[in-house]
């Protein structure tokens, strides 16, 4: 770590590493986002659900607890 170049000059991004907005136009949006039109400042919003904080898509996924499924009330 002491070989880098911290000067006020240095680039910011190191070659070879891809870029958040380079890996979401090529691999597309991650699981769990989507897309809600824009804000009033015009600018892109969107939504998310569980997957998106878990990275778990819960239709797939059996309950970990031991409770029995009961229908809803």
């Amino acid at each position: 770590m002491g070989d880098q170049d911290t000067s006020e000059t240095a680039a910011t991004h190191t070659p070879g590493t891809r870029q958040g907005e380079e890996i979401k136009d090529e691999e597309g949006k991650e699981p769990g986002r989507s897309d809600a039109g824009t804000t009033g400042a015009d600018r892109p919003s969107g939504g998310s659900d569980a997957r998106d904080s878990t990275a778990i898509n819960p239709d797939d996924v059996e309950s970990v607890t031991d409770s029995p499924k009961m229908p809803p009330a």
